[in-house]
């Protein structure tokens, strides 16, 4: 894996390169699963399980990956774990018929986001942000990971995620919102990247918290209001100011290239001013 790895991560840095698209663009590691279906229940980590493929429950695996995406560029996977169910690890007719290591020890998804992030740390491959949905967010072992290494990240959390505001009140990311976010104008309405019916337009925000070093990003639907958390780390080598623009952030979130940034961490290179923390 090592070697394809190194050969996809060289392969989109020339292109890169030779597009002229490497200056002010950001690098990104995508963390997700995959679900694979499959019958029967011989084969390792096979069970009845949620499948994003199929959208519902059913017999298949999971497989914890890591994308890398060069902005303007294209993506490619560059590591990748099997999940294998607690169950089938400690039950020896299970592991027996598996043919699962006899030291094989349970990993969640998140942990197991730690082992690829690790391994591909020690390639020498280090993105700008990594970023990820509820399962890598909600896991402090892998925030506590990125921290220790100084690695920035964009984790998506649960509404009832709390943070600590800057005044030492601890909030859930919900009652953050609606504490600190009642105001339209606090709002800023920037495209997610095109879909299959255009741009797709969000209402952004972000609020500071006690830390200098960590934000909560909001994403609202314009429509229906629903909203997305995401808490997000900015280690010292980020930027100087530790503030990063909401259409930097999004684009982060949304793995997506409609932007690019000043590369100051001030301001973005479509707004005319600093973007307001909230906080």
């Amino acid at each position: 894996m090592a070697e394809v790895r190194r050969f996809a991560v060289s392969g989109l840095e020339e292109a890169a390169r030779k597009a002229g698209r490497r200056r002010g663009k950001l690098l990104i590691g995508a963390l997700d699963e995959t679900g694979q279906q499959k019958k029967g229940e011989a084969t390792a980590g096979v069970k009845r399980q949620h499948m994003g493929c199929a959208g519902r429950v059913e017999n298949g695996l999971n497989t914890v990956h890591l994308s890398y995406v060069r902005e303007g560029v294209g993506h490619a996977l560059i590591g990748f774990r099997q999940w294998i169910p607690e169950e089938h690890i400690t039950d020896p007719v299970q592991s027996l018929r598996s043919a699962l290591p006899g030291d094989l020890k349970f990993r969640t998804k998140g942990q197991l986001a730690i082992d690829i992030c690790t391994t591909v740390a020690a390639d020498g491959i280090r993105p700008d942000f990594y970023c990820g949905d509820e399962v890598y967010g909600s896991c402090t072992e892998l925030r506590e990971h990125f921290e220790t290494d100084k690695q920035a990240y964009v984790l998506r959390v649960q509404k009832n995620f709390r943070i600590t505001l800057p005044s030492r009140t601890v909030l859930s990311a919900a009652a953050a919102v609606k504490t600190l976010l009642k105001r339209k104008r606090q709002w800023e309405i920037r495209s997610a990247g095109k879909g299959s019916k255009g741009d797709r337009w969000y209402a952004w925000a972000w609020i500071a918290t006690a830390s200098p070093r960590h934000y909560l990003l909001i994403r609202k639907h314009l429509r229906t209001g629903e909203l997305a958390f995401h808490y997000c780390f900015v280690p010292d080598r980020t930027s100087s100011s530790g503030r990063w623009c909401v259409c930097c952030w999004r684009r982060i979130v949304s793995r997506r290239s409609p932007t690019a940034h000043t590369g100051s961490g001030r301001a973005c290179a479509r707004l005319t001013c600093p973007v307001q923390v909230i906080g």
